[in-house]
This record gives C-alpha cells, sequence and structure tokens, in this order.
C-alpha cells in the first residue's frame, strides 16, 4: 500500500497535537501514566485516520478500450442528462460520485488522452449532495479528450472540505486509471461525457472504485 506525499504535513500536525496534548495534561497534574496512554491513544487514531485517508492503492484498470473507468472511489449519487456549453457544447450525461470520509480519496482519469483544459473555479460550498453544488460551488474542471470522445471531469468542494487539487497540465497525455488529482477532505465528483457517446453502465446507489470500476462504455 502506497501513500500520497501530501500526507507529511498533516502527520507533523498531528504528532505536534500529541505533544500539547501531554504538555497541557501535565500542567493539569495528571500522572505521566495517564498523559502518555491518553495522548498516545488519540495521535495514534489521528495518524491511522490519516493513513487511511491518504492511501494511494494500485489500479489496474480495464484493457478494453472502450471501458470507461471511474475516477473516484464511492457511491453513484446520480446519473443524469444534463447541456454542457462550456466544454462539451452538446447534450451530455454526468455520472456523480459521492466519496465518504474512508474512501480512497485519490482521483483517476475515466479515459486515455490529452489533458485540454485544468483549471480551478471559485465559487459557493453548498453541500456536495445537493445537485446545484455541481454547477455553483467550488470546483477543478479538467477535460481529457480522448479518440473516440472527451470527458470533463470537475473535483467538487463541499462546505467542510479542504481543497482539490490537480497534478495535470494541458497539453499532457495521460491513460485512462492514472493518477490525476486528490480531493483533500472534499466529496464529490462528476464526469460529465457527450450523451451520444457513451453508454452507462451504473445506477444510482452503485459503490465504485477509482480506476477500477467500468462505469460506462463508449457507443460503435
Amino acid at each position: 500500500m502506497a501513500f500520497r506525499p501530501e500526507i507529511m504535513p498533516f502527520l507533523m500536525i498531528a504528532i505536534a497535537l500529541g505533544a500539547i496534548l501531554v504538555g497541557a495534561l501535565r500542567l493539569g497534574r495528571v500522572s505521566w501514566r495517564k498523559t502518555w496512554a491518553f495522548s498516545g491513544i488519540l495521535t495514534v487514531i489521528l495518524i491511522g485516520y490519516l493513513l487511511v485517508f491518504f492511501r494511494d492503492p494500485v489500479r489496474v484498470p480495464s484493457p478494453d478500450p472502450a471501458d470507461i473507468m471511474a475516477g473516484a472511489e464511492g457511491k453513484i449519487m446520480s446519473v443524469v442528462e444534463v447541456d454542457e456549453p462550456e466544454f462539451l457544447k452538446t447534450k451530455a450525461v454526468k455520472i456523480s460520485i459521492f466519496l465518504s470520509l474512508i474512501d480512497v480519496h485519490v482521483n483517476r482519469a475515466p479515459i486515455s488522452g490529452k489533458v485540454e483544459h485544468a483549471q480551478y473555479y471559485p465559487g459557493a460550498r453548498y453541500f456536495t449532495f445537493e445537485e446545484k453544488s455541481s454547477e455553483l460551488n467550488q470546483h477543478s474542471s479538467i477535460v481529457i479528450r480522448g479518440e473516440k470522445t472527451t470527458c470533463l471531469v470537475k473535483q467538487i468542494v463541499g462546505p467542510v472540505a479542504r481543497r482539490v487539487v490537480y497534478w495535470v497540465e494541458p497539453g499532457q497525455e495521460i491513460k485512462k486509471g492514472d493518477s490525476i488529482g486528490m480531493m483533500k477532505f472534499g466529496s464529490r465528483l462528476d464526469m460529465i461525457f457527450p450523451r451520444a457517446d457513451v453508454e452507462v453502465l451504473v445506477k444510482k446507489g452503485d459503490k465504485v472504485r477509482a480506476g477500477e470500476t467500468v462505469v460506462a462504455r463508449l457507443r460503435n
């Protein structure tokens, strides 16, 4: 099991909080035995959660070029038809994934292709289970143009999320399943495709794994 290097600042914070707790308990004349037991347990729990959150497991995508992979790990919130006038400029289908606090938060490319656009946009902080969060919340938009279709990936920030980050740049060639970013306590990812290009294979409530679960297939 690998872990994202972004974990390091958070590990330092967890250790520092543990040291502060030790000092506070000693000032309160708590015995050394109880101090180390209490602060140690809380620190281990916090570090354990960080290791869970920042884990980056190996994922092997389907070799079939027609298969489209999940861009995030979690539960399918919705599959809806939308208009996408900004990037795709056509009728589209949007697959939304909700990430829980224990899901893998590394995001992966749903298709192979060239990154045409990658940018962060400011906005509101509605709860990400609200459909309006897809359009109004702070988010990153990544456009991947493949040989047969184009995919718009939106990493969406909720009211308690710290931020989302992406590691790709316009002009970069990527393969499906490649790591493209991470939701640092973010909780929603949208994948949007031209409606005529894909057949969706998942439905609301399905559990998916980033870079591993096939969520749609190219038509023809």
